[in-house]
């Protein structure tokens, strides 16, 4: 081969691995088995469908036609090249949080009035008034006395309380709180779901109530609203109001 041809050859595959200044990711296409190592020399750790939210690519070029990559479950191991499609997508702008302002009923939030119907508003330290945070959605009933089938706490305020977690770009907004009380889960709030059982709270949920679907538990979504510190409790960070919830 001629040292022309050489580089041109290194300079295509350059081109064809995705940018490592991006976040890239791995879509099953098909039913794949995830690999403890890249052949199949040894049993699959399990099957991984279509379905399957979004894989992380931990490295870029597939490893004797294996791509290395980490499910959302934290799982890390091997599939199968041609089973799985790879993007490479913008970098996530980080989102910061601070000491935060308190909220009120005027708040803007994402501009459709949630937060006329947010109880006690002055609880909730506004970090961002509108965010949209991905992850998967987890069952925050699971070890409850009382477990409901959506996966969220139904409270007396009315609101949900679910637990989202969030994808790798979004991992600093898990702080002590999350961790401690919350699994190392994103809460998140869906105003005025259920009904108010809260007397104090009526008042909020007058003339409105929420109609929000929420996925099964394990679905990929992108959730949609006001990133808040909790200043009750173990001052975790949340989503409260969510504006919308999005299957991905």
């Amino acid at each position: 081969m001629s040292l022309r041809r050489g580089v041109l050859s290194l300079v295509a595959a350059i081109l064809l691995v995705p940018s490592l200044g991006a976040q890239s990711t791995a879509t099953v296409t098909r039913d794949v088995n995830l690999r403890p190592d890249p052949s199949v020399e040894y049993p699959a750790v399990r099957l991984l469908l279509p379905s399957e939210p979004p894989l992380t690519l931990l490295d870029p070029l597939p490893h004797d036609g294996y791509y290395h990559v980490e499910t959302s479950q934290g799982e890390v191991g091997y599939v199968w090249s041609k089973d799985v499609r790879v993007s490479a997508t913008t970098p996530t702008t980080i989102i910061t949080v601070g000491a935060g302002v308190p909220g009120s009923a005027a708040m803007i939030g994402c501009a459709d009035g949630l937060w006329e119907h947010v109880y006690h508003p002055s609880r909730l330290l506004v970090q961002r008034d509108c965010v949209s945070i991905t992850g998967v959605l987890m069952d925050a009933t699971a070890n409850r006395a009382q477990h409901e089938p959506d996966g969220v706490r139904h409270e007396a305020d009315g609101d949900t309380h679910g637990w989202l977690k969030v994808d790798p770009p979004f991992a600093n907004l898990i702080n002590a709180g999350n961790a401690s009380d919350e699994e190392g889960n994103m809460v998140f709030e869906i105003v005025c779901h259920f009904h108010v059982t809260q007397p104090d709270a009526v008042s909020s949920c007058a003339g409105f109530m929420d109609t929000t679907t929420i996925p099964p538990v394990g679905t990929h979504i992108e959730i949609r609203g006001t990133l808040v510190t909790e200043t009750n409790h173990a001052k975790w960070n949340e989503i409260h109001p969510v504006s919308s919830i999005t299957i991905q």
